[in-house]
């Protein structure tokens, strides 16, 4: 299953995408800044990094291609 993690670069999104992953799901990481995102994820086959603001929509066209 696809599953969209916003702020996945706090607190919690740290420890959610990995227990996702081990649970078979692609996630989907929409951060504001890609620098920001955790390095182990650009490696990992099921987890792709989108850069993404909420407060511009021309940011979010990404989603529509997902």
């Amino acid at each position: 299953m696809n599953i969209l993690v916003t702020g996945a670069t706090g607190y919690i999104g740290k420890r959610l995408i990995p227990l996702l992953v081990n649970e078979g799901h692609h996630v989907i990481c929409a951060v504001r800044d890609k620098l920001r995102a955790d390095k182990s994820y650009l490696n990992e086959e099921h987890i792709e990094v989108v850069e993404a603001d909420f407060l511009k929509p021309e940011t979010l066209i990404i989603f529509l291609k997902i």
